[in-house]
This record gives C-alpha cells, structure tokens and sequence, in this order.
C-alpha cells in the first residue's frame, strides 16, 4: 500500500511477520529495558530530552540492547525550548539567570552550540540513527525563528544520523516542506493529525487522537497500517497505553498485513 490509502481500498493481507523495514516502538521505555529489547527492535529515548545522560550510559544502553536495535532520541531541550518551559524544571543544574535569553528556539548563540555538542556525544555513544528536534506549539514560523532554524541546521555536525523535525502549532505545510526540503530534514508528524511533506524516511510519532490518555482501537490501528509507505518507516507511540498499544500494532502487522 502507498502512502495515504484508505484501508477501506482493502483487507489486511499477506506477510506473516512485520516488515524488516516498518520499526514499531515506543517514545521512552515503559518497562524494564531488557524486556523491552526483546520486544521491539526500536525505541526513541526521551532522557536527552531533559538532560542527556553521560555517554558511558548511552554505550550501555547501545551494548544491552544488542546487534539489530534501533536508537532515535530527542535532542536536548534547551535547543529547542525557551526557559520558561516547565520541562527546565528536570534540569540537573540550573541555568545561569545572565544567560536565560540565550536558550531555546535554535538561537545561534554558544550556549545552544554547546548544548548540541552534548547532545552529539550521545548521539555518537548510542549510534542514534535518528535524532528528533520536537517543538513546543510557541515556537511559530516567524521571520526570526525560521531563520534560527536555518542557520542551526546548516551549521551543525550532524555525524551521518538523520535529523527530524516535529513542529507543532500553526505551521504551513508548504513552509515546513520547503524547510524540510532545504535543511536535509525529515518530517516527523502524528499521522491522525497531520500529513507527511517529504519523501523518504516515515517518521510516525502517536501522541493519542485527542490526548495522552487515548487508547487506539483495532479499527484505528488498521488505519495506522493503512498509511505506511514502502522504505523506513519508524512508528512511535507516545501515549499513556503506548506499550500495549505498540505490542498491538506489531501483533497486526505480523498476523497479515503487507506493503
């Protein structure tokens, strides 16, 4: 199937296991990671969000889960965030009040290099092949913000792993697909939301139809199958059932459907 079928066109049909090119997980580990490991075969880690880790602790992580897995991560927020995200709050150490304009929303200032930096290193210790940039709903297209995200991803090293961008809020689909399209990005989306702009690496994130606490049915899940396009296709569900909810998505990609 392509890309935005309806999975009325159709029965579920034909593989008996899940696509060796569909990677189903989670966004963080709902239970104990070596469970997890035996589960999945991708999670996006959601700690370098808050703080990265040390990178002796991502190589752990790398060396546990084995040959095979798939690590995506969300770069640190002080890239991403303005100081006045209640996000900050799990911050080890706080941030210098001098300095607080100079966080967030991509600005081209040594503090956000130096957080990137960072997050590099554990992008490296883990072998992330993706690293997601999610940003807040106040991060608008505004003349100013555009032109910090160009300039920070122009200029970053981005050690050969690919970069998505989420954004949220009141964001042109045209302008997003141009930014994506320019600056080498994916578009990571929740496909009950919003549509894909670029080609390529799918990069699903399911954050629950109408909030958290959402728990997908059978019909929504079959849906959910009915969108995934041939090549890379990462599907993260990031909503309080996400663990039961993701163990079901792969249990009905494994029982029959096909691409």
């Amino acid at each position: 199937m392509v890309l935005g079928m309806d999975p009325a066109d159709g029965p579920l049909q034909g593989a008996t296991t899940v696509p060796g090119d569909v990677l189903v997980g989670c966004c963080g580990f709902p239970e104990a990671q070596v469970q997890y490991y035996r589960e999945f075969r991708a999670v996006e880690i959601q700690q370098t969000f808050y703080d990265p880790p040390r990178p002796a602790t991502a190589e752990r992580w790398r060396e546990t889960a084995g040959p095979g897995f798939h690590f995506a991560m969300k770069a640190w927020q002080v890239i991403t965030h303005e100081p006045s995200s209640p996000t900050y709050r799990r911050l080890r150490r706080a941030i210098d009040p001098a300095t607080r304009g100079s966080y967030g929303s991509f600005r081209p200032t040594r503090e956000v290099d130096a957080a990137w930096a960072r997050t590099l290193a554990v992008v490296r210790a883990l072998r992330a092949e993706i690293v997601l940039f999610q940003c807040p709903a106040s991060f608008t297209p505004t003349t100013e913000h555009v032109a910090n995200l160009r300039r920070f991803f122009e200029r970053i090293d981005r050690s050969g792993s690919g970069i998505a961008w989420e954004p949220r809020g009141a964001w042109p689909d045209d302008v997003v697909a141009s930014l994506c399209r320019d600056l080498g990005l994916i578009h990571a989306f929740d496909p009950f939301v919003a549509l894909p702009v670029t080609g390529g690496t799918t990069y699903f994130r399911l954050h629950g139809i109408g909030g958290v606490r959402h728990r997908y049915g059978d019909e929504e899940l079959a849906r959910l199958a009915a969108l995934l396009a041939r090549g890379p296709v990462w599907v993260l569900f990031n909503n309080m059932h996400m663990l039961e909810d993701a163990r079901r998505f792969q249990c009905l990609l494994a029982q029959g459907f096909s691409l």
